[in-house]
């Protein structure tokens, strides 16, 4: 069963895509114009099966979830957010999988709730210490709501340019004109700030103590493999690194059944010590 609801977080009203039974996994999105919970992961919550709880939230700015009132947003709100969701849903135990910026909010919660987060899955992620602004993920940031800004944000996110259907950009250009508002809030120029914000200092990855699993794409030009993953095997202490070769920086989309199966076997499996 697959529920859309609400849930108060803080005294402010979180949007959450809600499905199955059993262990728990949150599911974050990342920050293209648009984006929500359930858009970015309700395919592959179905794939999954009943066999997880899996907790999708639009973050804060996002979708149908507001930002609160005094807050701009940002990594400390998402991440406060995202574990003050875990505790209203009475989950004490949870693997969290992360999407760009979705990754490094997963990162930066697993070390503040090192006894809560069972495992990471960072997809794409943002979050490595230093790690610049690409001219990609400027351009996604400044895209306009509309056709023509969600054509070229799309044609940016995926190596294979035969995705960027027009029920795409149709279906994209109305999430983007819905969100406009607060989206506009949250990454206003000069942008390379927020990218900043969003990086993890090597004190902060070193409390992670989950397993991590990063998952990539080779041809990533939103988040780089080279600025974005490979750091992030110096600081992590149980972490793994998988490439796609011939995808962008949605390897849910490009290579959703190798990923679902990705995500599935880490999930299950328990990952020996070291850098894999």
């Amino acid at each position: 069963m697959t529920a859309l609801r609400t849930v108060t977080v803080d005294g402010s009203p979180v949007h959450v895509l809600e499905s199955g039974t059993g262990p728990a996994v949150l599911m974050l999105h990342g920050s293209g114009p648009g984006t929500t919970g359930s858009g970015a992961w309700a395919t592959t919550a179905q794939a999954l099966g009943t066999s997880w709880h899996l907790v999708a939230p639009d973050q804060a700015g996002f979708g149908r979830t507001p930002i609160p009132a005094g807050s701009r947003g940002g990594l400390r709100l998402w991440t406060e957010q995202a574990a003050g969701l875990m505790d209203a849903l009475g989950v004490e135990h949870y693997a969290v999988v992360g999407h760009s910026m979705g990754g490094a909010v997963a990162l930066a919660l697993a070390a503040a709730r090192p006894e809560q987060v069972t495992r990471v899955v960072a997809v794409s992620t943002m979050g490595a210490p230093g790690a610049p602004l690409s001219a990609d993920l400027d351009a996604i940031w400044a895209a306009p709501a509309g056709p023509l800004g969600a054509r070229d944000m799309l044609s940016r996110l995926v190596f294979d340019q035969s995705l960027v259907t027009e029920s795409a950009v149709d279906a994209r250009a109305a999430a983007m004109r819905a969100g406009a508002a607060a989206f506009a809030s949250l990454f206003p120029p000069p942008r390379a700030r927020w990218a900043d914000d969003l990086a993890l200092s090597a004190q902060t990855l070193a409390g992670v103590r989950a397993p991590v699993l990063l998952i990539h794409g080779a041809e990533d030009r939103v988040t780089p493999i080279g600025t974005a993953a490979l750091p992030l095997l110096e600081h992590l202490a149980q972490v793994r690194l998988y490439v796609f070769d011939r995808c962008g920086h949605v390897p849910a989309i490009e290579h959703p059944h190798d990923f679902r199966r990705l995500l599935s076997c880490f999930l299950r499996q328990e990952l020996t010590n070291g850098r894999g």
